[in-house]
């Protein structure tokens, strides 16, 4: 009896058609993965620490992708260029007064160690630009100057912080003075006070504790004050500046995150001062300008980037369900419509609290960016209007903006029909009148077959706001 023994060309078939498939399905794992990660996150409803990570992340790489944020920083390096020497200005017209000046000129030695030359003649420049502001007819015109060209400086960070969270209204002009002016008389004190603190921290523990093994230790605590007062500031820029209300958890990560780069670019730039200073004898003081341009356009983009971080941690939830919500169809957009108008109807009619925008989300589970979108068009149809609820928290809800009588299916159809731009085709009634026809007995059908159904009548499961119970409605022909 013979027995057919394998041949080692078919173990080893055997072992790549094994790989082969191995391979296939880590492939088919890993695109599955990215799938999810880029597309499918979206769509998961789940509150786990994972998803919501995995969402920020997403949000952050897509809005740095598409925001052109290395332009914007390119953009901002230039001006913050132009405004250098009005900044400095104000800030050892400021330290000048409280005795800080020549604490600020050392700190600026220190963090600029090669470039003495340099550092002297900008402050020539600073020295030079105070005289001319104050002197004679000079000085309402420089202050001015001076004022104006740090205000156009921070309305620029501004527009950009605004732009990242999407907000289309900044500060009126009498906002942006105050403001800005609380600001730049306020952040100069801190930084003297900060810098001038740190000193006297470091001299004051090293006099009190004398023991020389506590010096490591001093510093270690110096430079947690250094960090921590960094960390502070980011967040605060993140926090203030945006017109907007900004969580102070996400805005205190994007700060410590913003804070901890900005402090390693600033190593990294006086790690540089000492590196390039070899080549001093060959370009001079020239040298100086490509690292400073460098180091400024990286520190906007960690600065810009901490904005877009603090907006895609805080604003996750808006952006569940994103490629549904932007190809949604009209029929299915038309429903969720009728449902929203209907939820804050029976609202009123029940003397229920009035809906807001993030308790139908919750209650309802309907997108935030639908429901955004929706009722910006159902208030601009003057069938639901805003009432405020909460004054300070800035907290809005709605109601029937029409007595609920008359709040019916083919007037709000009708409503939503009119708003927005129409007609404006030259001669299009004579050249398709055929299909003005159509369109109009459509809509006629249409109405008619619902032009007694009221959106109170509309049957629906209500959330009750105390015992977040379902309440089942019914006709008011029931009720009655």
């Amino acid at each position: 009896m013979n027995v057919n023994k394998p041949t080692r060309g078919s173990d080893a078939d055997s072992r790549i058609g094994k790989d082969v498939s191995y391979i296939k399905r880590m492939v088919r794992k890993v695109m599955g993965w990215w799938r999810y990660a880029s597309v499918g996150v979206w769509s998961d409803t789940r509150q786990s620490m994972g998803v919501n990570l995995l969402k920020t992340v997403n949000l952050s790489v897509r809005s740095f992708l598409n925001g052109d944020l290395q332009s914007q920083s390119c953009a901002m390096t230039y001006r913050t260029l132009l405004a250098l020497v009005p900044a400095l200005a104000l800030l050892f017209a400021i330290g000048r007064g409280f005795g800080f000046q020549s604490l600020m000129q050392g700190q600026l030695f220190r963090i600029f160690p090669a470039q003495h030359d340099v550092i002297e003649q900008a402050l020539g420049f600073v020295d030079k630009y105070l005289s001319t502001a104050s002197e004679g007819l000079f000085v309402g015109i420089g202050l001015v100057v001076l004022l104006w060209t740090i205000i156009s400086l921070i309305s620029n960070i501004e527009d950009i912080f605004n732009n990242i969270w999407g907000v289309r209204q900044g500060r009126s002009m009498w906002r942006k003075i105050t403001d800005y002016t609380a600001m730049m008389l306020i952040l100069p004190v801190l930084m003297v006070c900060a810098s001038g603190l740190q000193i006297l921290m470091t001299n004051t523990l090293q006099t009190f504790l004398h023991f020389q093994f506590l010096s490591p230790l001093v510093s270690v605590i110096v430079e947690i004050g250094s960090c921590a007062l960094t960390w502070m500031f980011f967040t605060a820029v993140y926090m203030l500046i945006p017109n907007t209300r900004v969580k102070f958890k996400n805005a205190c990560v994007a700060g410590v995150i913003s804070g901890t780069g900005f402090l390693l670019l600033q190593w990294l730039f006086v790690s540089g001062q000492m590196y390039v200073a070899r080549y001093n004898a060959i370009y001079g003081s020239f040298s100086f300008l490509p690292l400073l341009l460098v180091w400024c356009q990286l520190a906007w983009l960690v600065t810009i980037s901490g904005a877009v971080l603090c907006y895609s941690s805080q604003s996750i939830f808006q952006f569940s369900f994103d490629n549904d919500i932007h190809n949604i169809s009209e029929d299915y957009r038309e429903k969720i419509t009728l449902a929203i108008a209907a939820v804050v109807t029976q609202c009123y009619v029940r003397k229920m609290p009035p809906p807001t925008v993030l308790s139908i989300v919750t209650d309802y589970e309907i997108p935030i960016r639908l429901v955004t979108q929706i009722t910006d068009r159902l208030v601009e149809a003057h069938v639901l209007s805003q009432v405020i609820i909460d004054k300070e928290a800035e907290i809005i809800g709605f109601q029937p903006a029409q007595p609920t009588g008359g709040l019916t299916v083919s007037y709000v159809r009708s409503a939503l029909g009119s708003i927005g731009s129409s007609g404006f085709v030259p001669r299009f009634h004579m050249r398709f009148k055929g299909v003005e026809s159509v369109v109009d007995q459509i809509n006629r059908s249409v109405i008619a077959s619902v032009h007694d159904l009221k959106l109170e009548d509309i049957q629906l499961d209500l959330i009750d706001a105390s015992g977040r119970k379902a309440v089942q409605n019914r006709p008011s022909q029931e009720r009655n």
